[in-house]
């Protein structure tokens, strides 16, 4: 798998596995990336899958850790993608805060069946002090290298300058060690982002934009654009996002993306979709939920 080797480059978004051991032929290898990397929630995929300065989700955990610092109480989220090939991706986050600290759980599968997918598991610990949050991960990533299965554990480190719901930055280093052996590493990756609200969220109006820059191992760095906004009233509303990704290798999935929320109970409940065009996985439609009591 290339993505492994760290031959990934700057290639956004994608599916983590081209050939599993189950998995048919269908051209992906080019494509791919390691799950490790992977946009984990359907908000920041809609994005172009920039989170290193998306705050207050718990999706955070798998682009910055120190974005769980923002997360009011709880946080749980979800997300489901399949494709045509019969790889789904799967992935799953938790945050729960007490005082200055945060912590967080995440988890997410690519492939034909769970017992053959590869598979990524997160715990992270944040603290945050006034306006700076810092953050760390320990993560066990599984992935599947000519036909073998194997393992390894790695970090990711983060920090967050948030003010108040207005403004964001956001830097983080991400698989931190991941010597799965034989000199082959997950790949590495520095991230850093700056999202602004120019219109209080807490009222009707949204608008938000987020700009990040993506520094991979191998290739060379990109950017990575998003715009979300839309109106929200008595905790119920509708709000739309776009996004762009730039690219430091070949890649068939298109350079844009798209995405949509529906917000219910009083905002609480979030009920998120993800599309990007892939000439050769076809459309991508990513579905999600966001629930924050």
């Amino acid at each position: 798998m290339t993505a492994v080797v760290g031959r990934s480059g700057g290639r956004a978004v994608g599916v983590a596995v081209a050939l599993l051991t189950a998995g048919p032929p269908v051209g992906l290898s080019a494509q791919t990336e390691s799950v490790a990397v992977l946009a984990g929630s359907a908000r920041t995929a809609g994005m172009g899958g920039a989170g290193a300065a998306i705050v207050g989700d718990a999706g955070a955990i798998f682009a910055n850790p120190a974005g769980l610092a923002t997360v009011h109480h709880l946080a749980v989220e979800g997300a489901y993608e399949s494709y045509p090939s019969g790889v789904t991706l799967s992935t799953g986050a938790l945050a729960l805060r007490v005082g200055r600290f945060t912590w967080g759980a995440g988890a997410a599968a690519v492939g034909p069946a769970y017992t053959s997918a590869d598979l990524l598991g997160v715990s992270s610990l944040v603290f945050r002090t006034g306006l700076v949050a810092l953050g760390t991960s320990a993560k066990y990533a599984r992935e599947t290298l000519g036909g073998t299965p194997v393992d390894a554990w790695a970090g990711d480190a983060g920090l967050a300058i948030a003010v108040f719901d207005l403004m964001a930055f956001g830097v983080s280093v991400q698989n931190i060690g991941g010597d799965f052996g034989n000199g082959v590493h997950l790949a590495h990756r520095t991230r850093a982002g700056f999202t602004l609200n120019y219109i209080d969220p807490q009222g009707t109006l949204r608008l938000l934009t987020t700009v990040e820059g993506q520094w991979p191992s191998q290739g060379s760095a990109f950017v990575v654009l998003g715009m979300e906004g839309g109106a929200v009233a008595r905790g119920m509303g509708v709000l739309a996002r776009v996004g762009y990704v730039g690219h430091s290798t070949a890649t068939s999935a298109s350079p844009f993306t798209a995405g949509a929320s529906v917000e219910l109970a009083g905002g609480r409940l979030h009920l998120d979709y993800a599309y990007r065009a892939d000439d050769a996985l076809g459309a991508r439609h990513r579905m999600g939920l966001r629930w924050m009591p």
